[in-house]
């Protein structure tokens, strides 16, 4: 369910969640995210995605409490472009995941947190 989803700690817990047996990383999944983020209550993150068939991304980060920040499906020619802002309350890495013609692909980056978002 969902809200399994949205409260599973850790990156392979959250993929198991959603049903995601393997992933690959790929360079066709695009994950834009500040090196240092200076403020951890506010991350912007760009993710996009040049696999044909893209279906859903979503967007993990592995040290928050919980894994995903957000979740989007893309139905017909809608461009697989998302802007979001996230809160990382610590160094973290990040996950773009990309579900595209029924496969799963990633791209991580890491993200230094220079100050807590989460009421640090």
């Amino acid at each position: 369910s969902m809200e399994e989803i949205f409260k599973a700690k850790g990156i392979k817990a959250t993929l198991e969640a959603m049903g995601v047996a393997e992933a690959t990383e790929s360079d066709k999944v695009v994950l834009v995210a500040p090196d240092i983020a200076e403020n951890g209550a506010v991350v912007p993150i760009k993710m996009s995605s040049e696999l044909p068939k893209t279906e859903m991304m979503a967007l993990l980060v592995a040290e928050n409490p919980n894994a995903l920040a957000g979740s989007y499906e893309f139905i017909g020619d809608t461009p697989p472009v998302v802007s979001m802002r996230i809160k990382m309350g610590q160094s973290s890495d990040v996950v773009a995941l990309v579900k595209a013609d029924g496969k799963y692909y990633t791209a991580t980056k890491e993200v230094k947190v220079t100050l807590g978002g989460c009421g640090g």
